[in-house]
C-alpha cells in the first residue's frame, strides 16, 4: 500500500490537493497522511515550560480545526473516509518541515500538494510547492487550485530521452493502477536524429508491456520549452503531466536557469507529477 503525504494550511487554495488525494485513494489502496505545519510564535520572556504548555494548547486547537476541515471535504465529496491519519508538525518553513518529515519516514511514496502559482519574486526564491519540486527526493504531485476532480484516463510524460528506461518504469508504476494510457512526448531540435515513431512505439510496448504512444514534436524556437509544452497539453488534454527535474543545480542556475518542472507548476492547469531526475 502506497503512502501519500498531503499538506494543507486549511485554506480554500489548499483544498484541490486534498481532494485529488482523496479521489486517488478511491481508485487504489492508499494510506493518506494529511499534514499541517504549525508555527507557534514564542515571546522572549516566556520560560521553556510555559512555551511547551502554550504550544501544546495551540496544537490541540489546531487538531480540532484540522479534523473538521478534512471530514468536511470527505463529506462534500460524498466519499467514505478510508485509511488516513492527521499529523501536526511544528515548524517555521512548511517545505523544509515536510522534507524533514519525509526523511524521518522513509515509507512516503508521494507528496500531493496544491499549487496556486507565484509572482515574479517568489518564482525566483521559491514557493512551498516549488521548493518541494526542486528539493524533495520524494515525488511531488502539484495540483492547481482551480482543478476539478475527474477520472485519471491519460498521462503525458515529457522526456528528453535521457535515462528514459528508468523513468518509464516509474511512469508506468504510477499509471497502471488507473489503467491510464501514457503518451510519451519529446521535442526534437534541428539536426537531431529522429527515429520512426511507430518503430519506437512498438519497441516500448514490447519492453514495458504497457500501452504507450510516442509523439515527436518539433521545438518551436520562437517559444520557450514551457510554452511549447503548454501548447501540447492543450491539444492532448492529459489527466496528469509527468516530468523529471534535475535538482542538482547551483544558485546561479536556480535564478537564471529555472527548473522547467517548477516553472510549469506555476502555470499548469492540470496536475503535474514531478520526479527527481537521476
Amino acid at each position: 500500500m502506497k503512502k501519500i503525504i498531503v499538506p494543507t494550511d486549511f485554506s480554500v487554495n489548499s483544498k484541490s490537493g486534498v481532494q485529488f488525494a482523496i479521489h486517488w485513494a478511491t481508485q487504489q489502496k492508499l494510506e493518506l497522511v494529511f499534514i499541517h505545519v504549525l508555527y507557534v510564535l514564542r515571546a522572549t520572556r516566556w520560560s521553556e515550560s510555559y512555551f511547551e504548555k502554550y504550544a501544546a494548547q495551540e496544537e490541540a486547537f489546531c487538531k480540532i480545526k484540522f479534523e473538521k476541515f478534512i471530514s468536511g471535504i470527505y463529506r462534500n465529496m460524498n466519499v467514505k473516509p478510508g485509511r488516513h491519519s492527521i499529523i501536526i508538525v511544528q515548524g517555521i518553513s512548511p517545505d523544509v518541515t515536510i522534507q524533514d518529515y519525509c526523511m524521518r519516514n522513509s515509507d512516503i511514496d508521494y507528496i500531493c500538494i496544491s499549487t496556486r502559482g507565484a509572482g515574479k519574486f517568489k518564482k525566483i526564491f521559491g514557493t512551498n510547492t516549488g521548493n518541494l519540486i526542486t528539493k524533495s527526493p520524494v515525488p511531488v504531485l502539484a495540483v492547481p487550485k482551480t482543478y476539478r476532480i475527474s477520472a485519471i484516463k491519460n498521462l503525458l510524460y515529457a522526456t528528453d530521452f535521457r535515462n528514459y528506461s528508468e523513468e518509464l518504469k516509474k511512469v508506468v508504476d504510477f499509471a497502471s493502477p488507473f489503467k491510464a494510457t501514457v503518451e510519451v512526448l519529446h521535442f526534437t531540435w534541428p539536426n537531431e536524429i529522429v527515429f520512426d515513431e511507430k518503430t519506437i512505439e512498438a519497441a516500448f510496448k514490447k519492453k514495458y508491456k504497457y500501452g504507450l504512444k510516442i509523439r515527436f514534436e518539433k521545438n518551436d524556437e520562437v517559444q520557450s520549452l514551457i510554452e511549447n509544452l503548454q501548447n501540447q497539453i492543450k491539444i492532448i488534454k492529459p489527466s496528469v503531466v509527468i516530468m523529471f527535474t534535475n535538482q542538482q543545480r547551483t544558485l546561479f542556475q536556480k535564478i537564471f536557469l529555472s527548473s522547467k518542472a517548477e516553472e510549469l507548476s506555476f502555470e499548469a492547469k492540470v496536475p503535474l507529477l514531478v520526479f527527481n531526475k537521476e
